[in-house]
């Protein structure tokens, strides 16, 4: 028996079955359509597999209240087709085994923790720069909710004073994820990130945003890992940039080893991969089994 895995993204689905040891034996990938055509792939793959759990990491936002009538939703997020959706409600017309269910980015720290670069350490958080930006958090060995869960990607930051863009993001505009997201590269430089990679202005002004970023969450959360992945950070020249301007802004403030003289193992990229997210799930999986 497997345990079966789903890291939904707003761009695509990654399926997958493993084990307790996060050792992925198949996984599919596919486009993120509409629920009908989507899950209709999710549930043709999975119905090939005897399961004993299913883990859900999810684009957001979502309802993790197992005592609210929307529990397993996702609620109100820009994805039109996709709002009021009952996703774990969907996986249990199909598959009756226990569910874990939590955002893609609370997963991939999990996964982080469990098999990756916060493996050993009781709190970190990881933070996804891409299509959006999302931020899961890992404190003291639990994941990280409250009124709802985390959504770190939509803080407000200041700006840059020679900076104008207005920002992307629909709710907020010049939020984190507004001024520092792929499509906020995008559109502010005329050109996509990859081929932007020569143009050092573009990462410094993305430095300057993700730091002043990561440097609120080390003094409101104060990981012992801070994780940072995505695809705009295949930009290799950008992480060191960022190290950089969090060692600036902090300023000597918080007097730790790791921030002071070890930030390039603080700070780091995910130690699974693109496999952070769908290893995460497996691990969701697990803790449903073991509730």
């Amino acid at each position: 028996m497997y345990l079966g895995a789903i890291e939904a993204g707003g761009t695509k689905f990654v399926c997958a079955v493993g084990d307790r040891d996060g050792n992925i034996k198949e996984r599919v990938t596919f486009p993120t359509t509409t629920p009908e055509e989507t899950m209709r792939h999710v549930v043709d793959f999975f119905s090939r597999y005897e399961l004993e759990a299913i883990g859900i990491g999810s684009f957001g936002p979502i309802d993790l209240h197992p005592d609210s009538a929307t529990y397993g939703y996702i609620t109100s997020t820009p994805k039109q087709k996709w709002v009021n959706f009952n996703f774990v409600g969907e996986m249990k017309r199909h598959f009756q085994v226990p569910i874990g269910f939590d955002t893609d980015v609370n997963a991939a720290a999990l996964g982080e923790r469990r098999w990756g670069a916060a493996k050993g350490v009781r709190s970190c958080i990881y933070i996804t720069v891409g299509t959006g930006i999302g931020v899961g958090a890992i404190v003291e060995g639990n994941l990280l909710h409250g009124l709802m869960h985390p959504e770190m990607g939509h803080i407000l930051i200041r700006r840059h004073p020679e900076d104008t863009f207005a920002g992307v993001c629909p709710y907020h505009g010049d939020c984190l994820e507004g001024m520092a997201s792929g499509p906020a590269i995008e559109k502010r430089w005329g050109k996509k990130g990859a081929e932007l990679a020569d143009r050092s202005e573009v990462w410094e002004l993305e430095a300057f945003y993700l730091a002043q970023a990561i440097a609120n969450y080390i003094l409101i959360l104060s990981p012992e890992k801070v994780i940072i992945g995505g695809g705009v950070m295949k930009q290799k020249q950008l992480l060191p940039k960022i190290r950089r301007n969090v060692q600036e802004l902090l300023n000597g403030y918080i007097q730790q080893e790791a921030i002071l003289r070890d930030i390039d193992q603080y700070i780091v990229l995910p130690g699974l991969g693109d496999n952070a997210g769908i290893c995460g799930a497996l691990a969701l999986a697990e803790q449903a089994l073991a509730q």
